[in-house]
């Protein structure tokens, strides 16, 4: 996902070398296997918004962003390495062959492997926010539990056509939006922000991540495999009900989706329900909610106009929509 704002700013740019230098080094081991599999997914890449997320959110009452402290930055890793450790689990569950453009650890070393190394990656995310302090690790362990009860919850609604939005947003609110709070959350703490702009922080995290998962199930619509990193329309394959589709069932072709789904498709129907979300509205409607998000969001930063952190934050959340609008006009 595209976070063009925080990649433009020369002291995130410079944090973002230490991201990846930290992150390389937190899943070295003895073992030279295993460093491989648990670094095969942090080599391919990535945008890392949640680490720059934790960077950002310990600057937002200075002017400038300036240098990062060592602290914001192994917080905000603490919070990528449980995301990757989660896409290794999800590939499992979701026997997944493609990620991030790479063949996924599963499909090149089995579900064992892949489990294990996922295991591994959420043991160090703990580690290192235990030597942030009791409240860190608190939070961190906190955000883990969320992740599941938000995964389990999808699970429970596979092939549910009477799927609710209030499911939805449940189950988008611990399985990503967690994550994202948290990262903001860790980087108020450790660079001692008051508990006001620590909550500030933390709400802008939150909406933000809601607004994510929402441009993310639009563009499982809209976008291509190539675009994805991942082969689209995959939520439709495994059952999973996303808030496009859960708006267009109300809308006109409502009833049509409504005989397709709620059993596996075939590559055809995959293509007519994708097809009906993005003409009758469905895709739309999921990005005004998505737009909703993002205007919380910047609501939540409201306190630190002035500060170069609040406006790249609330830069990133506006870049979320431009880019999901382009590929969705694209594929309209």
């Amino acid at each position: 996902m595209p976070a063009a704002p925080l990649h433009h700013n020369t002291s995130l740019l410079a944090a973002l070398t230490e991201v990846e230098d930290a992150l390389t080094s937190s899943v070295q081991t003895d073992d030279e296997f295993l460093t491989e599999v648990a670094s095969h997914l942090i080599v391919a890449g990535g945008k890392r918004v949640r680490p720059l997320f934790s960077v950002a959110a310990a600057a937002v009452e200075r002017p400038r962003i300036g240098d990062a402290s060592r602290e914001s930055v192994l917080g905000g890793v603490s919070v990528e390495l449980v995301h990757i450790g989660s896409l290794y689990h999800d590939d499992v569950m979701d026997e997944a062959v493609i990620r991030r453009t790479v063949d996924s650890v599963n499909a090149r070393w089995g579900n064992l492997r892949a489990i294990l190394a996922g295991d591994f990656l959420l043991a160090r995310a703990s580690e290192i926010a235990a030597s942030l302090g009791v409240e860190v690790a608190g939070l961190l362990a906190a955000t883990i539990a969320k992740l599941c009860e938000g995964q389990v919850r999808e699970l429970q609604s596979m092939f549910d056509v009477g799927r609710t939005e209030e499911a939805y947003l449940s189950s988008i609110s611990g399985k990503t939006a967690s994550l994202f709070a948290s990262a903001c959350r860790i980087g108020g703490i450790v660079a001692d922000l008051d508990r006001d702009a620590i909550d500030a922080v933390t709400e802008f995290g939150q909406r933000y991540g809601m607004a994510f998962q929402m441009v993310d199930d639009v563009l499982d619509l809209t976008a291509t495999e190539e675009q994805l990193g991942k082969p689209a329309g995959n939520d439709l394959v495994e059952g999973v009900y996303t808030l496009p589709v859960l708006r267009a069932l109300e809308l006109d072709g409502g009833e049509e989706l409504r005989d397709l789904l709620g059993q596996p498709l075939e590559p055809a129907q995959i293509d007519r329900v994708r097809a009906i979300a993005r003409v009758n509205g469905g895709i739309d409607a999921a990005l005004a909610e998505a737009r909703a998000q993002v205007d919380a969001a910047a609501v939540a930063l409201a306190p630190f106009e002035g500060s170069e952190a609040a406006a790249a934050l609330v830069g990133a959340a506006e870049h979320l929509l431009e880019s999901v609008r382009a590929i969705a006009s694209r594929h309209g």
